[in-house]
């Protein structure tokens, strides 16, 4: 990552230099929510075989085991929206990373099934609150001009936690009878580092304001990008604030955000479109005629792709844009899920699936995966962002939830190539959408999304 910021940050308009080091370092720390959200959704991956043989479930059971994390994340992102707003960014981190902690021990040494399922759920409300706090909190102290990339960290660092729990189970698959236990277990070793971390970040500039905070606030944006650029945000931020009534959730419903709510809700539902790659890579390598370490380790290579072409998305989006990744990766995606359906269907196995899931994997990295978050964390206007990012992204936890549930049953009833099948009309649907409801939001500040967005009826 530190090869993506090289040099101080120098606005479009040439005014402002930024403190690269600083920004870097809060948006790095804030992004260890995604690596845990990353590590938490993936590890289970490793795991399928052994707890499902361990507590004697059946596909229902499996799916459910795998699927409860979303239910979690659901309730987590509901109110992780108002708590922020009430608590405070940083705060809301600080409780999520002791979550963290302590479900990912209580997840792997469960003596019941009804115990596993309790602290996946937690460790889901967890996920869910990270994954509405975090992009909220970068895009809230970004500069504008590399807001994208910064963001896109966090996207990053999701990536990087699947590659970790992939890397950590293939690690861990031979240490014996209890193996699924340690691989559950590995997760709280970042979560400490989060929590540790969290204690580095000042607190975001524009909550701060929006609490009448506003010498905090200036101090933590001089720390950005000096005096003069602390003094003009203060007077852009303090205006988005100044207008307004007391946020509550039946602000969403006003005509002047209730379109860019919806935009936001649909945008998080189509970005969990093709998920059981994530959450079943082993087992569909396994059934693709792989061995069972031949499988873990074609998952590794899974994870190590989301990583690097996240990279790809990084380096590109404040220059291509958030639209148009949006609408090459549905296409793509598109084109990749209807060929990995025909291949299962004609018996291409082995290194055709692996090939194709490869392909998959690089393409929603490089678009559909990042960019979804940097254009969630942009779109919603000041007063109502943690309360309508909370719907988006509860929105998004419930569309995992029935992605992942689902796929074990239609497997098992319906077969890979339509269950794979069914993704190829969603993603056409989800290219109709954004190229006729997603707005370009690249090089604006998020006060000016704003003025754009509620214009526009």
């Amino acid at each position: 990552m530190a090869l993506v910021i090289s040099e101080n940050f120098v606005s479009a308009s040439g005014n402002f230099v930024f403190n690269r080091k600083y920004v870097f370092l809060v948006c790095t720390i804030a992004s260890l929510g995604g690596l845990l959200f990353g590590f938490d959704i993936a590890n289970i991956s490793g795991t399928i075989h052994f707890f499902s043989k361990h507590f004697q479930l059946d596909e229902f059971n499996v799916g459910w085991a795998v699927g409860c994390i979303s239910i979690g994340a659901a309730a987590g992102a509901l109110i992780s929206g108002k708590i922020s707003d009430m608590l405070g960014r940083k705060k809301t981190l600080l409780a999520c990373a002791f979550l963290f902690a302590i479900t990912g021990v209580g997840t792997g040494w469960a003596g019941t099934f009804s115990i596993f399922i309790f602290f996946r759920i937690l460790s889901g409300f967890a996920i869910g609150c990270a994954s509405v706090v975090c992009p909220i909190y970068i895009a809230e102290i970004s500069p504008a001009p590399y807001r994208g990339r910064l963001v896109s960290y966090y996207q990053l660092a999701i990536t990087f936690g699947v590659l970790l729990a992939y890397f950590s189970n293939y690690l861990l698959l031979d240490s014996g009878v209890n193996n699924w236990r340690w691989m559950f277990s590995a997760q709280s070793m970042p979560a400490l580092l989060f929590f540790i971390g969290l204690f580095l970040v000042s607190e975001s500039p524009r909550w701060l304001i929006g609490k009448k905070r506003e010498k905090e606030a200036m101090l933590v944006l001089e720390r950005v990008g000096g005096f003069d650029f602390a003094a003009a945000e203060v007077k852009d931020i303090r205006m988005s604030f100044s207008n307004e009534v007391k946020e509550n959730v039946q602000s969403l419903l006003s005509k002047n955000v209730f379109h860019i709510v919806i935009t936001g809700i649909g945008i998080a539902i189509f970005s969990q479109i093709g998920g059981p790659f994530t959450a079943y890579a082993p087992e569909i390598f396994k059934e693709a005629g792989m061995s069972e370490n031949a499988a873990f380790l074609q998952s590794n290579i899974i994870g190590l792709i989301l990583f690097v072409f996240t990279m790809v998305a990084i380096a590109t989006i404040d220059k291509v844009g958030r639209k148009k990744l949006l609408l090459y990766g549905a296409a793509m995606l598109l084109l990749d899920t209807l060929a990995i359906s025909g291949a299962f269907y004609f018996h291409l196995q082995g290194y055709w699936i692996l090939t194709l899931a490869l392909i998959f994997t690089a393409v929603y990295a490089a678009t559909i995966g990042p960019v979804s978050w940097v254009v969630l964390s942009e779109i919603f206007p000041n007063r109502i962002r943690g309360n309508a990012m909370s719907a988006a992204t509860l929105s998004l936890w419930i569309a995992n939830f029935f992605v992942n549930a689902s796929f074990p049953i239609m497997r098992t009833h319906f077969g890979l190539p339509v269950t794979f099948g069914i993704y190829v009309p969603l993603f056409f649907i989800y290219f109709l959408f954004v190229y006729f409801r997603i707005p370009e939001t690249k090089g604006k500040s998020l006060e000016q999304i704003e003025r754009i967005l509620t214009r526009k009826l």
